[in-house]
């Protein structure tokens, strides 16, 4: 049987481990639904809408994940034989299992990536392909934001952005987390995405919704996006009822990032002392260093104070603050790890 008495689990694992609040229970539970794939859902065309309207997009296209947004959004930029330009440890190259390849038939050109997370430039223009038979034609420069928690500054999305319209490729941003980025720097959503030729969101890390992602961009590119959801599966019926989590999402959760961001701060500050090794976070995810530590021991110890955390899976040790995480449960990772490191557990 359960110990009713131990403390809950904190779960520092990842933003998508979130449970629905209960006013966005509530919101779900009330929301008036129609049959999408007809285009007769209204809270997902409210949904749609209202974020093509903060992205200052022309429309949006509701999709199940952010993988699939992605994934549709590179059908429909481009076709078999074509390549997009993308960052080496990108989610739409490494993380979302090679779908463009396996299923557009399109080639990536992944490039290193930069300690800012973003491509240098001058390394993307020089890997653009000539018009010639021999190569894979070069459509498409993908971006993300925020990629490992770091976010790209707006100096240089105006940079990339002049490269593209210099070049003739298009601009995607893979915008997973890209409200972290906006209230990073506190500035609106559409001072980054205005940028971009198109741009995936998703509802389910930061902003707690249990699902979705949005794809926005010009009417035309989404009418055509809207075919390849369907072809990908994604074509949902009521889907209403998770639309208007996200809409909750919107209207309640953006500004309170700032409190994951500070949290996630606090945390490293604790660290540091305690004596590991990481980089300030720019917004809600850090890394600690692996050099000497047991990650293995690491795991069993936390797993024993009842703290989640990705310990193994990575080449660095990953910690996610959220809308889940508070201060005492902050507090109670903290301590942890500072335990950990008091019984001498680093080589």
């Amino acid at each position: 049987m359960p110990d009713n008495n131990s403390p809950a689990w904190v779960d520092l694992r990842s933003d998508t481990v979130t449970k629905p609040t209960q006013a966005m229970r509530q919101a779900m539970f009330v929301a008036e639904v129609g049959d999408d794939v007809w285009g007769e859902d209204p809270s997902v065309k409210q949904l749609e809408q209202t974020l093509a309207t903060m992205a200052d997009m022309e429309a949006g296209l509701f999709m199940p994940s952010g993988t699939q947004s992605n994934l549709v959004a590179l059908l429909t930029h481009c076709g078999r034989g074509d390549e997009y330009i993308v960052g080496q440890q990108a989610h739409t190259y490494k993380y979302e299992g090679g779908g463009a390849a396996a299923l557009g038939g399109i080639q990536p050109q992944p490039l290193p990536m930069q300690s800012f997370g973003g491509l240098d430039l001058d390394e993307v223009e020089a890997a653009i392909k000539p018009d010639d038979c021999h190569f894979a034609r070069s459509r498409l420069l993908c971006l993300e934001n925020t990629v490992h928690g770091k976010v790209l500054p707006l100096e240089y999305l105006a940079q990339a952005r002049n490269l593209v319209n210099e070049t003739g490729l298009q601009l995607h941003l893979d915008g997973a987390r890209v409200f972290n980025a906006a209230v990073a720097l506190q500035c609106p959503l559409s001072d980054i995405t205005r940028h971009f030729d198109t741009v995936s969101i998703c509802l389910s890390k930061g902003l707690g919704a249990p699902v979705g992602s949005v794809l926005l961009g010009p009417t035309t590119f989404i009418e055509q996006a809207s075919r390849w959801r369907k072809v990908c599966g994604g074509g949902m019926r009521q889907s209403g009822l998770l639309a208007a989590a996200g809409l909750h999402a919107l209207t309640h959760h953006i500004e309170r990032l700032a409190d994951d961001h500070r949290r996630a701060s606090s945390l490293a500050d604790r660290l540091l002392q305690a004596g590991y090794t990481l980089d300030m976070p720019q917004t809600n995810i850090l890394f600690i260093k692996v050099a000497g530590i047991n990650r293995e021991h690491l795991a069993q110890w936390l797993e024993q104070h009842r703290i989640k955390a990705d310990c193994l899976g990575r080449d660095s040790i990953r910690l996610v603050t959220h809308l889940d995480i508070n201060d005492a449960a902050l507090e109670r990772a903290a301590q942890a790890f500072e335990s950990f490191m008091n019984e001498g557990h680093i080589k």
